[in-house]
Formats: C-alpha cells, sequence, structure tokens
C-alpha cells in the first residue's frame, strides 16, 4: 500500500511543555487510522501540524506527497479538516449551507446543485435538506459538516474527536458516514479518547501518550495486550473493589475466579472488554 501521511522524528514545544517528541506515524492510502489518547496526549497538535496550522519544530511531515512546510500550499488542496463542533450558518438550510461552501471552492452553478444533491443523499440529509441548520441535531450538524468538507472530494480528511458531545444515536450516526469514506478512496486520520469508537472505525490504531507512540496496531491487538476480558467483583452496593484481566477463555475465567475470595455471599462478578484505561496501564507500565 501506499503512504498518504507521514510523520519522521517531529517533535514540538509550546514554551517549556514538550508536547510532540520524536514522533514517526505512516498512514496507508485508503485506510481509517485512529489517533487514540486523553486529552493533553498531543493528538490536536499533530493535525494542526499536518494540516500547516503550526511548523514542527523537528522533524519532517507529509500529506499526500507533499511537506507541510515546505508545499503548504498543495497539502491544503488535498486535505480537509473537521473538528469537534460543526461550523454551520444556522439561518440557512442544510442545502443552502452546501450550496454555498460549493461556490466558495470555485464549483459552477450546475456543478453546486449537483453536488450538494449528491452529498446530501450519501449523509443521509436529503429530507432535511430544506430544514435550518439550526433545527438539526447534534449528529445531523455534524453530518452536513462532514459533507461540506468532502464537497472537493479532498483525497485525506482529519476528523479532530468528530463525536464529543454527541448522543449515543448521533454517535452511531455519524460513524455510519465515516465507514464510508474509505469506499470513495479517501484516507482518513481521526483522534479519539475512546477505544470503542477506534475499535469501530479504524483499520490501524496508534495510542499516544506524552508526546509519543507508545503502541500500535489493530483494536484486537491493542486489548489483548491487558486480556480478552475483564473480570470485575462488586460489592454489596456494586462498587467494583477488584479487577483481572483475563483470556476470555473458559479456563481464563475459572482461575480468575479461582483466586476471588467467596466468603462473601453479598458479593458478586461481572465480565467487560477491555477500556481505554486498562489499554493505557498496560502499555505506559510496559514502557516505565
Amino acid at each position: 500500500m501506499t503512504a498518504m501521511i507521514t510523520l519522521r522524528g517531529v517533535g514540538k514545544r509550546f514554551g517549556k511543555t514538550e508536547v510532540l517528541r520524536d514522533l514517526d506515524l505512516t498512514v496507508e492510502r485508503g485506510t481509517v487510522f485512529a489517533l487514540l489518547g486523553p486529552n493533553g496526549a498531543g493528538k490536536t497538535t499533530i493535525i494542526n501540524i499536518l494540516s500547516t496550522l503550526i511548523a514542527p519544530d523537528t522533524g519532517t511531515a507529509t500529506v499526500a506527497g507533499f511537506d507541510v512546510v515546505r508545499q503548504r500550499s498543495q497539502v491544503k488542496r488535498s486535505i480537509s479538516v473537521t473538528g469537534q463542533s460543526a461550523a454551520l450558518d444556522e439561518v440557512l438550510t442544510g442545502e443552502e449551507n452546501l450550496r454555498m461552501m460549493a461556490a466558495l471552492s470555485g464549483l459552477s452553478a450546475v456543478d453546486a446543485k449537483r453536488r450538494t444533491r449528491e452529498l446530501l443523499d450519501r449523509f443521509d440529509l436529503g429530507s432535511a435538506a430544506r430544514k435550518r441548520a439550526k433545527t438539526y441535531s447534534g449528529g445531523m450538524r455534524r453530518r452536513l459538516d462532514l459533507a461540506i468538507s468532502l464537497l472537493l472530494t479532498p483525497p485525506v480528511v482529519f476528523l479532530d474527536e468528530p463525536t464529543t458531545g454527541l448522543d449515543t444515536r448521533s454517535k452511531f450516526e455519524l460513524w455510519d458516514s465515516i465507514r464510508g469514506l474509505t469506499d470513495i478512496g479517501t484516507t482518513v486520520l481521526l483522534t479519539t479518547q475512546y477505544l470503542e469508537e477506534a475499535d469501530q472505525l479504524a483499520d490501524h490504531i496508534a495510542v499516544l501518550d506524552g508526546g509519543r507512540i507508545v503502541a500500535e496496531g489493530t483494536a484486537g491487538e491493542l486489548k489483548a495486550r491487558v486480556g480478552g476480558e475483564v473480570l470485575a467483583l462488586h460489592d454489596a452496593h456494586g462498587e467494583v473493589v477488584r479487577e483481572l484481566p483475563t483470556d476470555g477463555s473458559l479456563a481464563g475465567l475459572r482461575a480468575a475466579l479461582a483466586t476471588l475470595d467467596a466468603s462473601n455471599d453479598d458479593e458478586a462478578v461481572s465480565l467487560r472488554r477491555p477500556s481505554l484505561d486498562d489499554v493505557f496501564l498496560a502499555v505506559t507500565e510496559a514502557r516505565a
């Protein structure tokens, strides 16, 4: 496969704070790559470097084969960025928002009309096309924002924590829209705090901690580092008092159960999938 995004030895400081340290990253063409990490891990800084908003202090970065410092204009023509809030004119309808941005992007009236209809249909906004954007739900607003970002079908799309603040239904709707981007050959770099989101959307995941990539792989590979399931022991009030990683097998569950104190009949157990916290504990402890 062809690399669409690369970072090599990238470092960035803001004052005395080192945000990125000697960071290497490769994103293949036509894939969804998730940068997973807590607030302050450096995810947005990476997006800002790749979108030419800021320059790295050290190292190099390319997007679609163009250097983000020396070839900024070419990079800008190759990308679209969708952030945590939808940048819409709330007085205009969804259709009017798209047509306005199409005209600003240089499309003719005929092409703007055609492209607007295509995107409204693709993002399931046809029935709401003539409703004002201020009446849209959070998920609809975010889908419209994503549609606007794809007016000129850029080869690379950056999604910076796109589902922050969305309810469950809106989040699922946006996930469906994001999944469809690679079908048209788009490369997606997604930042998120949520393992579930990366699990659902990403072909590959990098875990970012303290400005460095501390683990990479598929969601399954990352979760396997802390076991297939986590066995939780609850007290009489339902509070978790102990957790044990397991490999998810029957033998593994029996072994974990055997280590628990069975003298208290009020205690109960449950199983859950590994969480973001579990993954971070595993990779940071391994690095320490």
